[in-house]
């Protein structure tokens, strides 16, 4: 799992020949939300370089404070009306610079999120990432990061699905697409397009294939250090979404899109490297026990001790927990297993290749925030030498012995308000503000009427 190159990124000096060139004419200065979603302005190409380049993009603080729908509501500590949402700055990271040939004459450049005296904002998704590789840092790791991101195909634009109020929607294919090259035939020219462009744009992805449900698709991308691995997933997801828009199609990223549908899961593959990035801490081929090191199996158990207590962060939404469910390969049980599908931990690999697949994800998380409560549960497993714990063979599903994941946001959040370590960990200010958005989100849906509701009570209470 050795990280490989920034292919497609390219810097100030050659965007400025471009524009010049007049090969780009617009740069999106982007970072991502609460949410895990792009933010942002298009600028023209000119005036960005201009005055952008050293001063960043000025936004509302708001970006940082709102729920999905883009409401403001109360509850964050630093953010709100009493404080007159003013402005924070988008700052380019220069690594992250590179032309979207989905778009006409377009460049991209993401940002950390800084005040104005060019801190840090806190509660910026990228900084609690930063913040918790800075701590493997002075342990000695750098940490290596890959997503696989699972995905509804659908026959319709997001405006008809909006219209049919997202019922009987026509889903792209008509039987089970798991690895079926005929079924993913129908679709192969969008899906060409996804590899060919995420790829130019420094998204490199190794292909894609069907999942389990009708329609369904996974696209993998390379490993890569773990800033740079968050930042690929927010770029893919925003790739598919506007490549399919363009070909009248919708992609849906939603966890449990339908309760007869498969979840669609994001498989989080993590490795620790010493400083130089060129030996892999976690394999060990003297070890007797599947060549983990020492060093693998504290980070297990660390993972595995605070797989509760971070669960808003892998499933930060009420419809994120109606994916685990018995036999659908989602998990509902933290173990680990080697190569074992059904457990939330997965060892797999050799040599270089050695990793742990976190399975507990959903394609609905922020990846900074999945990245970051990974790397902080599983360090903690390595400086108090957490022994890993035993390993889970056969059917995970019928691990009942052992602790089983929140069924409900709800007892997700009660998990995390009880963390003193949680707090710890991420610091005041960002435990209670993400604290706080998970609440909103709960408290949000609860006050909603569903058609279920009605349906089932309308008439025979």
């Amino acid at each position: 799992m050795e990280a490989k190159g920034k292919q497609g990124v390219i810097d100030l000096t050659a965007l400025t020949a471009l524009v010049d060139a007049g090969a780009i004419e617009t740069v999106i200065v982007a970072f991502a939300d609460m949410q895990g979603r792009l933010v942002g302005k298009r600028l023209t190409a000119r005036y960005f370089l201009e005055h952008t380049t050293e001063s960043g993009a000025h936004f509302c603080v708001y970006l940082l404070a709102t729920d999905m729908e883009m409401t403001t509501p109360s509850g964050f500590p630093s953010i709100g009306w009493e404080q007159g949402y003013g402005d924070w700055i988008a700052k380019p990271d220069w690594g992250t610079l590179r032309i979207l040939p989905w778009h006409e004459k377009t460049a991209l450049v993401l940002s950390d999120v800084v005040d104005h005296q060019g801190e840090m904002v806190e509660v910026a998704p990228r900084t609690v990432l930063r913040r918790q590789l800075a701590r493997a840092q002075s342990l000695g790791f750098n940490v290596n990061m890959a997503s696989e991101l699972e995905f509804y195909l659908l026959r319709e634009t997001y405006e008809s699905a909006y219209a049919k109020k997202y019922n009987d929607l026509a889903l792209a294919g008509h039987y089970n697409e798991d690895y079926h090259l005929l079924q993913g035939t129908r679709n192969e020219p969008l899906y060409r397009q996804f590899r060919k462009y995420l790829t130019e744009a420094g998204v490199p992805i190794e292909g894609t294939k069907g999942e389990a449900g009708i329609g369904q698709h996974e696209i993998n991308v390379y490993h890569a250090d773990a800033l740079e691995a968050a930042d690929r997933h927010v770029l893919l997801k925003q790739g598919v979404k506007e490549i399919s828009m363009q070909n009248g199609y919708a992609a849906t990223f939603m966890a449990k899109p339908d309760h007869t549908w498969t979840g669609s899961s994001s498989h989080f593959h993590v490795s620790l490297w010493n400083k130089d990035n060129k030996h892999n801490v976690f394999d060990d081929p003297t070890a007797q026990q599947y060549g983990m090191s020492e060093a693998m199996g504290h980070f297990m158990a660390g993972l595995a001790l605070h797989a509760r207590e971070l669960s808003i962060f892998f499933a930060p939404y009420v419809n994120s927990y109606k994916r685990y469910a018995k036999a659908s390969w989602a998990p509902t049980h933290i173990v680990w297993g080697s190569d074992n599908r059904t457990c939330s931990l997965r060892v797999v690999g050799t040599g270089n290749g050695k990793r742990i697949e976190n399975r507990l994800p959903g394609a609905d998380v922020n990846p900074y925030l999945a990245a970051a409560a990974m790397i902080a549960a599983g360090l903690d497993g390595i400086e108090r030498q957490l022994p890993l714990p035993v390993e889970w063979r056969g059917n995970a599903y019928i691990a009942a012995d052992t602790d089983s994941l929140p069924q409900s946001l709800h007892e997700a959040i009660r998990a995390f308000e009880q963390s003193d370590w949680a707090c710890e960990v991420f610091g005041g200010t960002v435990y209670a503000h993400y604290l706080n958005a998970a609440r909103v989100e709960q408290r949000t849906y609860d006050q909603v009427v569903t058609d279920w509701e009605k349906n089932r009570y309308f008439e025979q209470v």
